[in-house]
């Protein structure tokens, strides 16, 4: 499968088969996607703590305030995605360019886990309403909570939705002279 075909068929999932665990070799191969995703001066400002079983309970409880992911209670993993301080060099480059490297990072770790998890067979769904506080306190992390991303197998029936995406004449342009 080539990229291009994984873009096509990762979705987010929001309906999981809560009877079917993820095997570990299909998370461990999802972790290690992830841990080669590039990042600034290759620091990875970020830690992920994967939660399942009473974890994954305790997380999903805190992403559905105001009647938001539901389906996150029925996701056998959710994986929390915390940030960490830069090493030198990126903090250095943030304050001098005033860029956000680490929010860039934990973004492109987000896209490699939920890449390898569509080759994988697996569903997932990106979450960034959540509970920082009490997400912090289940899984004992000082820093704050940047992404849940809840991941499993869809459940049985869950269609293959068509993609809503803007033209790329509306997004890209290309240019040869200044």
């Amino acid at each position: 499968m080539n990229f291009t075909e994984i873009a096509k068929i990762r979705q987010s999932c929001r309906k999981y088969d809560p009877t079917r665990p993820v095997e570990e070799e299909k998370l461990a191969a999802v972790l290690e996607a992830t841990r080669l995703a590039p990042s600034a001066c290759n620091g990875q400002p970020y830690h992920l703590t994967v939660c399942k079983g009473e974890a994954a309970q305790a997380v999903s409880g805190c992403v559905m305030g105001m009647g938001m992911n539901k389906f996150a209670a029925d996701a056998p993993v959710l994986i929390v995605l915390s940030e960490e301080p830069y090493v030198k060099t990126a903090a250095l480059g943030a304050k001098v360019k005033g860029n956000d490297y680490r929010s860039m990072d934990i973004g492109i770790a987000a896209a490699y886990l939920t890449a390898e998890a569509a080759t994988q067979g697996l569903g997932t769904c990106i979450l960034g309403w959540f509970d920082d506080e009490k997400i912090r306190s289940i899984c004992a992390l000082e820093r704050p909570v940047r992404l849940v991303i809840t991941l499993g197998y869809a459940a049985q029936g869950d269609p293959l939705r068509p993609k809503k995406r803007k033209a790329q004449e509306e997004l890209v342009t290309f240019k040869d002279k200044i």
